[in-house]
């Protein structure tokens, strides 16, 4: 890749600098004298650095009089420009608004989250300014250095051939592969894009004057058949009849490639996988590195947020697509050093992962480890089940950009996927779908949210047990990761329901026939009642003992509960008042969960929905109300 020039921020030497005052400037002394230790190298640095140049690397500054500028603060927002930077012999910066301070290399180690030899760095690239010779603390130390830089010098060199064999006739077929992806020259030429040909030899004739074999073995860019006797075969080329993807550090720095396959395998040759990846080298650990973090660093900073996907060509779609804060696991799930990586830039996160199982349960693990690290996350689910890349393409990235702006909250996600895993309203699916929310639950550092969240899941969920909602807030601020199923004691309209449908005498038919009808009628209003299965067994059991009819064990001892507790029969009018009770409970309960989504409307600013919702809710009230409105008075 070609190295982009450095920043012109070399100062010219002058001895008539003018002097400017620093009283204006709290501490301004200190901010002056507070860098840490330097080398004789970081001193050169910084005397040779312009910190006016290099602060324009990241902002825009104006030109505010008598070598002084001012910007917009990058590290906090602000509409008026308070930052300040002093050009002068002082050469430092300083925030009115935030009070960050410092000199050249506090301004990157800050911006960029680096350490302070790193900044040195940095700014020496910069400024062209060649970095010393490295002491090492052992020959050792010396050599993995030395095979590390050979090492990225053979995958730079690699880069820059794929990128050629792609412009070469052979590489046709990938361009047109390409093309049909949408992707133009200038992407191409932005991800450096390439092509390994269909040969076992090229690569390796194309760097074998550069490194000895076991370098180039130690490079991953190459295969070998193991020998009978241990020993490795003859080197050949890894990636063959390709499109080639780099994969560079944080530095931009190739260190990597992924390889998709072209077309269909000739006749008799046997078919690989689509994707190939560079295996584990000196430079390149897979759960250590995220795809596009060079490219994708400035401006997560800038809009305060990382999107993270789980594919490169979804990363370099939504990327080319003007969405620049993309960044992209690679197909695997987070890792705690990939965590700690985006830590140093951001802790808020939107996640959009495929829509396939696959997809969701890496999305499940990669909320687990960034919730754990206290990371705020919102999750994009979007239309039609399509990928990133297929969305931007198909719907356009202002669709996509809406799906971001409507992404759901980490809760309100995760109590949707329970609900589609464990539908139902029966007990035991709700204890299910609440044991797969517990261990995120569990994992939030704050017990504040904790709370909330097992809030927002009893609700949404349709717990309207008072013991089982306490038992689940209590599961979640103990970060317990299971609520265990209890039999549950009947309530009253229970006892009423199992008795009218346990009749056997003729004289209450009348009030047997109308729990049955009700229970077959509108079985939604009884699924989440502890002793359901018994009813519905009850309910077709034509002229069978009742006891005989229930085969599950505690359901049995539900049903003898019921009915030892009260030897005579209901009448027709207290099945009735057991079932108008149930039926507020059910209008109830919706209520609550019509709350909760005129909530989640109104923060998603979507108005159209809220008014249908608002609509529904004024329906229900004023079915409950005549649900208890005065009873008419028998004739």
């Amino acid at each position: 890749m070609p190295v982009e020039p450095a920043v012109p921020c070399a100062r010219r030497f002058r001895t008539n600098y003018p002097r400017h005052s620093t009283r204006h400037v709290p501490n301004a002394r200190r901010i002056l004298n507070r860098d840490h230790p330097v080398s004789d190298f970081a001193q050169t640095v910084k005397q040779q650095a312009d910190i006016v140049k290099v602060i324009e690397g990241y902002i825009r500054l104006r030109n505010a009089g008598a070598q002084r500028f001012k910007g917009l603060c990058p590290f906090h927002k602000e509409k008026t420009p308070s930052f300040n930077v002093n050009g002068g012999s002082q050469q430092f910066f300083y925030c009115f608004g935030c009070q960050a301070s410092g000199d050249v290399f506090s301004f990157v180690g800050k911006i960029e989250n680096v350490t302070f030899p790193e900044a040195v760095r940095i700014v020496a690239q910069k400024c062209g300014i060649p970095l010393p010779k490295r002491e090492f603390s052992s020959p050792e130390e010396a050599a993995e250095a030395r095979l590390r830089t050979k090492l990225l010098e053979l995958h730079e060199t690699a880069a820059a051939w794929f990128e050629e064999q792609l412009r070469s006739p052979e590489g046709a077929l990938a361009r047109e592969y390409l093309a049909g992806r949408g992707l133009s020259d200038e992407g191409i030429k932005k991800f450096r894009i390439g092509y390994a040909p269909d040969s076992f030899n090229a690569l390796r004739d194309r760097l074998s004057g550069m490194a000895d074999e076991a370098t180039l073995r130690a490079s991953g860019l190459f295969s070998s058949k193991e020998q009978e006797d241990g020993g490795h075969g003859r080197l050949y080329d890894r990636f063959r009849k390709r499109v080639v993807f780099p994969i560079a550090n944080e530095g931009g720095r190739v260190i990597a490639f992924t390889a998709r396959m072209l077309g269909t395998p000739s006749e008799g040759e046997k078919a690989g996988p689509k994707y190939i990846n560079s295996p584990e080298t000196p430079l390149y650990s897979k759960g250590q590195v995220l795809f596009n973090l060079d490219k994708a660093k400035s401006a997560i900073r800038t809009v305060g947020f990382a999107l993270l996907v789980e594919g490169q060509m979804d990363c370099i779609s939504v990327f080319l697509a003007g969405i620049q804060n993309v960044i992209a696991t690679s197909g695997t799930a987070f890792t705690e050093q990939q965590v700690a990586i985006l830590k140093r830039h951001t802790q808020n996160v939107v996640v959009n992962f495929d829509p396939d199982a696959a997809g969701a349960n890496a999305a499940e693990k990669s909320i687990a480890l960034l919730t754990e690290e206290g990371f705020a996350i919102k999750l994009v689910t979007l239309e039609g089940g399509l990928d990133p890349d297929r969305f931007v393409r198909e719907r356009g990235v202002e669709a996509y950009k809406e799906a971001i702006r409507g992404a759901r909250r980490q809760s309100d996600h995760l109590i949707e996927r329970a609900r589609l895993l464990y539908p139902g309203a029966s007990a035991d699916q709700k204890v299910k779908a609440l044991n797969f929310l517990l261990p995120h639950i569990r994992r939030i550092p704050e017990k504040l949210v904790r709370d909330q969240f097992a809030a927002d899941a009893a609700q949404k969920l349709g717990i309207d047990s008072a013991v089982l909602r306490e038992e689940l807030r209590q599961a979640a601020l103990r970060r317990r990761d299971r609520v265990e199923a209890r039999p549950a004691a009947l309530t009253e309209v229970e006892r009423v329901l199992l008795r009218a449908l346990a009749i056997t005498d003729p004289e209450g038919e009348a009030a047997r026939r109308m729990a049955a009808e009700a229970l077959a009628n509108q079985p939604a209003w009884f699924e989440h009642m502890g002793a359901f299965p018994a009813m519905q067994a009850l309910a077709v059991r034509a002229a069978n003992d009742p006891m005989d009819v229930v085969e599950d064990a505690a359901q049995r001892a539900l049903l003898a509960e019921a009915l030892l507790g009260e030897s005579r029969m209901p009448e027709a009018d207290e099945v009735e008042s057991a079932l108008q009770e149930l039926e507020e409970r059910i209008v109830e309960s919706r209520l609550r969960d019509l709350r909760a989504e005129i909530g989640e409307a109104e923060r998603r600013g979507d108005y159209a929905e809220l008014a249908v919702l608002t609509q529904q809710k004024l329906e229900l009230d004023r079915a409950l109300r005549q649900l208890r409105g005065p009873k008419p008075l028998q004739p």
